[in-house]
């Protein structure tokens, strides 16, 4: 995507349907799992903040949606995300199948609690 965009909502509404749908439910997993979350676009798509500081991105594709980075350091969560890692730290969950929130919601969290702590 080469597209530049000054707000979550302006890349939001480039996407097509059905990319959008499943970004924006990510996007409100989010902000329900993480109280007091902000965004900005950073690296060219939507970005999460604690405090200004960026925990998490996620993006649309053509085929799938993805979250940004996999987090590491807990071995439950590792092993509920193993399915959906593509390595280089990408999360990519196909479009078409059944979106996990919930285990987005925990990856959320975990990468919130990294970033507070550090």
């Amino acid at each position: 995507m080469t597209e530049k965009f000054d707000s979550v909502e302006a890349y939001l509404a480039a996407q097509p349907s059905a990319q959008r749908a499943v970004l924006q439910q990510i996007r409100d997993t989010i902000h329900r799992a993480v109280p007091d979350t902000g965004e900005k676009i950073s690296y060219a798509m939507p970005a999460a903040t604690v405090d200004g500081r960026v925990f998490i991105f996620f993006a649309g594709w053509k085929a799938h949606v993805s979250v940004y980075p996999a987090p590491d350091g807990d071995e439950a969560l590792a092993t509920a995300i193993e399915p959906y890692d593509s390595g280089r730290g990408t999360l990519k969950f196909p479009l078409g199948e059944p979106i996990p929130y919930d285990l987005i919601a925990q990856v959320a969290v975990h990468l919130a609690e990294r970033v507070g702590k550090s």
